[in-house]
């Protein structure tokens, strides 16, 4: 699978431009503030309908404009795809592929897989268990719709569980069957995502810890750790456990929902006792990783989008990363840069044809 070509129209800051890519890598530099991210985050668009880095579609529109359009033709098995995504002020986004478009977004995700690595990842140490949740659900839902129905309707139920209990409290009232029903609800859908993100982590742990070796030249020890409330109680229980804490606090404080993902180096937090180059090699191994299981899960070579990759890593960490997807295990590649210089430098150490678009 690659992108052929993208036309761009209104989004953030580029009123009009249109890119035609090479199948291997494409390169976008330029001085900070030119767009090169937003061409990135263009491309990202059209696999997730949404952007990577503002979630308000609307504020994705440039200013003074109405509306904006995505547009991309793609190859995929060897079929000719055209997807389109646009968004107009007072109205609903809408997507379509090869001219049809969808009624459920959801049904799209996975269609088109790629990964992106950002400076926008760091989040995911200094964040709270909210953003690390979301990276597992986002890595899992690209495969497993039935994963994603369960997130959704989880979600769905957690909040009408949350409204009763608010009920309860501003009325000074309880009513245990009432509740029972969306007790019985979560502890479906949540021992369902419970079991699929402990079953994806037993396979995901091993590559990324792989990754991280090769990117480090062996010379850290890191781990990656799920933490849940289900290893220990069944979901059922925890709800009850959970239910005089609930009435006072008037939310769910027990479930899946408070699942969270501890990222350390040797044995201590990375968040603290990780420099910023560890904790940039950390998260491009994470992302590196989720390369590698979609990759195994569809057999097709996910889009890869590095941005600012090579900004707080120094040479030998920057080259190792070269090293690994400058090979057949990798597809088509998107990277922007502010040094023109060097990320010619850097793609000439590879054997792979690229091009570079000066923004």
């Amino acid at each position: 699978m690659y992108l052929q070509k993208i036309s761009v129209v209104n989004f953030k800051n580029i009123a009009s431009q249109s890119f035609d890519f090479q199948e291997k890598i494409n390169c976008f530099v330029g001085d900070n503030g030119v767009g090169k991210t937003n061409v990135l985050d263009a491309i990202y668009y059209l696999s997730f309908t949404k952007s990577y880095f503002n979630a308000v579609a609307i504020q994705n529109i440039k200013h003074g404009e109405g509306f904006f359009m995505i547009e991309g033709d793609y190859l995929l098995n060897d079929r000719n795809e055209k997807i389109v995504c646009s968004l107009k002020k007072g109205q609903k986004k809408v997507l379509k592929r090869n001219d049809k478009a969808y009624s459920k977004f959801s049904e799209h995700i996975g269609q088109f897989p790629l990964v992106i690595i950002s400076p926008a990842d760091r989040d995911l140490v200094t964040e709270g268990s909210d953003t690390r949740r979301k990276f597992i659900d986002g890595v899992i839902s690209q495969q497993n719709k039935t994963y994603l129905q369960d997130l959704i309707s989880y979600s769905k139920v957690l909040s009408q569980r949350n409204a009763l209990l608010k009920y309860f409290a501003a009325n000074r009232v309880f009513d245990a069957l009432n509740l029972s029903v969306y007790n019985e609800q979560l502890s479906e859908y949540g021992t369902r995502i419970y079991n699929v993100r402990k079953a994806f982590l037993e396979q995901f742990i091993p590559i990324f810890n792989e990754k991280y070796q090769i990117i480090s030249g062996d010379k850290e020890q890191v781990n990656l750790n799920y933490k849940s409330q289900l290893h220990d109680f069944e979901m059922s229980d925890l709800l009850k456990k959970s239910l005089e804490k609930d009435k006072i606090l008037q939310y769910t404080t027990s479930g899946i929902h408070k699942d969270d993902l501890s990222f350390e180096i040797g044995e201590y937090p990375i968040k603290k006792f990780g420099s910023q180059g560890q904790q940039k090699s950390y998260l491009i191994a994470l992302k590196l990783a989720q390369f590698e299981f979609i990759k195994q899960q569809s057999n097709v070579l996910p889009i890869l989008l590095l941005d600012d990759i090579f900004d707080k890593l120094d040479e030998n960490r920057v080259s190792q990363i070269i090293d690994l997807v400058n090979n057949d295990e990798f597809g088509q590649i998107f990277i922007t840069d502010t040094h023109a210089d060097r990320t010619e430098n850097i793609l000439k150490q590879g054997s792979k044809e690229y091009q570079i678009f000066q923004l």
